[in-house]
């Protein structure tokens, strides 16, 4: 049975305790609060940044349930991203998180996680659109702005001191902590098009077609209100915007003359 996204302080009790797999649900829980150090946490350098980012993302792999190499899930996510192997000069990594969430996210290490119930809604063309949009955030470095001001916020606060220039240890909970800002990450809506931008070239680039940009943005909106479509809490925070994002890149693909799967 698929697993869903927990939100509070219990995921790893909730691992611990043995609850049944119809309870569980994607580990990256908050942590509870500490105190001091934030000054540590604003001086990182990017060395250290991808260091904790990679340490997330490994917590993450080990704690969820990742599609084997066998898997149907699998097979189909490294058909439609052959090719799609960096963005800006970082290194892109793909795995599918089997879970009944209805998301994807790229971390500031070129890590992209696509949920399996997303995968299960749309095609091939619209799973590739929000793919694309979602490593226009690590190209134009939102993710690692938002990585970074989860870094810095109280939950991290304790224990982000680095010693001899080699970034601290984190504790299981900082690391569900981080995992909950990287799959949960919010933009502005600048930020927002420049993720659509980003995607919309990055997807021509590559000989895929963008409109599956647009088209995803439509099953989303769709959902509008949807307990288990988090993306779509995530990418639009309101139908007004969804909307004016749809035309935006309605507009782009008709003027480059791009015709719209059928």
């Amino acid at each position: 049975m698929k697993k869903t996204l927990l939100a509070g302080a219990l995921a790893l009790a909730v691992l611990s305790a043995g609850v049944p797999a119809a309870m569980a649900k994607i580990n990256v829980a908050k942590a509870a609060s500490g105190l001091g150090k934030v000054a540590q946490a604003v001086t990182l350098t990017d060395a250290q940044m991808a260091a904790y980012a990679k340490e997330s993302v490994d917590w993450m792999d080990t704690h969820n349930k990742v599609s084997d190499p066998n898997s149907e899930y699998t097979k189909r996510l490294n058909r439609l991203t052959v090719g799609l192997t960096e963005a800006d000069g970082l290194p892109l990594n793909f795995k599918v998180y089997e879970v009944i969430d209805v998301n994807a996210f790229a971390c500031p290490d070129g890590s992209v996680r696509v949920f399996s119930s997303l995968m299960d809604i749309m095609t091939d063309d619209e799973l590739l659109g929000v793919i694309g949009h979602e490593i226009g955030h690590v190209a134009k470095h939102h993710s690692k702005k938002a990585f970074k001001e989860e870094l810095m916020a109280d939950a991290l606060k304790d224990g982000m001191a680095a010693a001899g220039g080699v970034a601290a240890q984190l504790s299981a909970s900082q690391l569900a902590t981080l995992g909950q800002s990287l799959a949960g990450a919010k933009y502005s809506q600048k930020q927002e098009n420049e993720a659509d931008d980003f995607g919309y070239e990055f997807l021509k680039e590559h000989g895929k077609n963008p409109w599956g940009m647009v088209m995803a943005f439509e099953k989303l909106d769709s959902m509008s209100g949807s307990s288990k479509s988090s993306l779509m809490d995530r990418m639009f925070s309101s139908h007004p915007q969804t909307v004016d994002r749809i035309a935006r890149m309605t507009k782009r693909a008709n003027k480059d003359g791009i015709a719209r799967p059928q």
